[in-house]
């Protein structure tokens, strides 16, 4: 079954963006420990704060770095069983089984960090030194399990899809 173009394009679009964003983040967190090692270090005149200011880009970099390696199928894994199966439709159901725990697990840890989120916002807790909202890396959490679940859907059916075509290629 063929992607359809728009789909793809979609596709293509929110992994360039994803990867501006992410640009951006490593950057920033860069450049400000860059300032702040030459201003505390060189200069003698530590900027107050900053260490508070690059916890916000450092926890959206490692959550949506998380959720990036799951679109790239990046993810850390575990392929012991796959040593010992060399059988292409056992294989193809362990990948269906294994994406469907994924997606399992995702699910429900997106379910808990969405009532995080909502508690985040309700409270709005702010930063002890800049008084910047801390709903601003909190939110995190959420929209990075979401984009991990959908991921992971995604990742699912190209598994049942590849199982359906190699089910279809034996009976042809």
């Amino acid at each position: 079954m063929a992607i359809p173009r728009f789909v793809r394009n979609i596709w293509s679009l929110v992994y360039t963006v994803q990867g501006l964003i992410l640009f951006v983040l490593i950057m920033g967190v860069t450049i400000l420990m860059f300032v702040q090692v030459i201003l505390r270090y060189v200069l003698q005149v530590p900027l107050m704060g900053i260490e508070e200011l690059i916890l916000f880009p450092a926890i959206w970099l490692y959550l949506l770095g998380g959720a990036n390696a799951s679109m790239e199928k990046k993810h850390i894994e575990c392929n012991v069983v796959s040593v010992y199966i060399k059988n292409p439709f056992k294989l193809q159901w362990l990948k269906i089984i294994k994406s469907a725990i994924s997606l399992a697990i995702c699910l429900w840890l997106t379910y808990w960090a969405y009532e995080y989120f909502l508690y985040s916002l309700k409270v709005w807790k702010l930063s002890n030194m800049l008084y910047i909202p801390l709903f601003i890396g909190e939110s995190a959490l959420f929209i990075c399990l979401v984009l991990m679940a959908i991921y992971t859907t995604v990742e699912l059916g190209q598994y049942v899809l590849g199982l359906k075509t190699m089910l279809q290629e034996k009976r042809g």
